[in-house]
């Protein structure tokens, strides 16, 4: 299993320091991290932080999780991933995703109908462009060349670079399927291990119905990270990024997260604290999370508590473990990221035999 790191929020704030936070990754990369994943929301955007990574690294991959494919035109999102990879000497994986109605139609202002079909159009369009094709689609999303139009199929101006890997999000069923068929890997949110078949069982079927299996099939995954001999507190702060999650990570008609949980068994929790949250009483809310959630989408306590945590998303079938650092300290961050980058190592190796 590979070990990865978020750049989480740090990028997202007007007090990032790039230079030592640049500092930090080179660190990150010399205890044997395999990627840096990079997001977006309404903050930085995903893909400066990773090309200024780019430069300051040699070995560890970039990958964005995720660049919101209603932000940019689908030949923009193929340029920009080219460009990077370009810049990374080949070591970027693009990854996708559509977001919700709240970001999508109040912060772009797109409507939010038939996510599905237009990101099954971006992947395709991606796909050709990288691959070095002119760009032509007829689709109900993406039209190109634009019909009635003065403008001509065109191909991107760079070499092809079809073997750029492209991740999609993805929690629903339909999505999770068409992920399977259609993509290099899953960057999983929502993950409990212990209830991981209800995704992977999804992807598989996807991946069936286009003739082909998950073998080499990403599958990324994971949580917040921090050691302490009492984890009560940690546990809180997670438990209120939950309830964040649950109820405000999305509009007050649809959220995908409260969606997703209650179908892996948490139903009636999330609804409890989603209707808590929305009240005003998000206190009362925090305190409503179960605390198996908290800990079972976490990698926090002691080594032997991350030590078994690390064990069942192996078991899980997840591929790339995504820690989220959460140390006060770059130097507090390290230590635990070292830290875990050796139980994977001895988790592997207990595995293997």
């Amino acid at each position: 299993m590979l070990t990865s790191i978020t750049l989480g929020d740090v990028t997202a704030t007007s007090r990032t320091d790039y230079r030592a936070l640049g500092d930090y990754v080179v660190e990150v990369e010399r205890l044997g991290v395999d990627t840096i994943w990079s997001a977006e929301a309404w903050g930085s955007d995903a893909v400066v932080p990773l090309a200024y990574m780019a430069a300051r690294t040699r070995t560890v991959r970039l990958a964005t999780g995720i660049m919101q494919v209603t932000a940019r035109a689908p030949a923009v999102t193929a340029m920009t991933a080219m460009t990077l990879n370009r810049a990374s000497e080949g070591r970027f994986s693009l990854g996708l995703g559509l977001s919700g109605p709240q970001v999508v139609e109040g912060f772009h202002g797109v409507r939010y109908s038939r996510p599905l079909e237009r990101l099954r159009e971006t992947v395709e369009v991606v796909r050709a462009a990288m691959a070095g094709q002119r760009v032509r689609l007829d689709g109900n999303q993406v039209r190109l060349p634009l019909p009635g139009g003065e403008g001509k199929a065109l191909r991107i101006a760079l070499p092809p670079q079809p073997d750029v890997p492209i991740l999609l999000a993805a929690l629903g069923p339909k999505a999770l399927a068409m992920t399977g068929a259609i993509a290099d890997g899953w960057v999983g949110t929502c993950f409990v291990p212990e209830t991981g078949h209800h995704y992977l069982e999804h992807l598989a079927a996807g991946a069936a119905s286009a003739g082909r299996t998950l073998d080499g099939f990403q599958i990324s995954a994971g949580g917040p990270l921090a050691f302490a001999d009492d984890a009560t507190r940690l546990l809180t702060g997670r438990k209120r990024h939950l309830a964040f999650q649950l109820s405000a990570m999305g509009s007050p008609q649809t959220n995908f997260y409260n969606n997703a949980f209650s179908r892996i068994g948490f139903a009636e929790a999330a609804a409890e604290v989603r209707r808590l949250w929305l009240d005003g009483h998000h206190e009362a809310a925090v305190s409503a999370v179960p605390d198996e959630l908290a800990v079972r989408t976490s990698l926090i306590g002691t080594p032997a508590d991350v030590r078994e945590r690390v064990r069942a998303y192996r078991a899980a079938g997840v591929t790339m473990l995504q820690a989220q650092p959460g140390g006060r300290t770059p130097a507090q961050r390290l230590d635990d990221i070292g830290q875990l980058v050796d139980i994977v190592r001895e988790v592997d190796a207990e595995a293997t035999g």
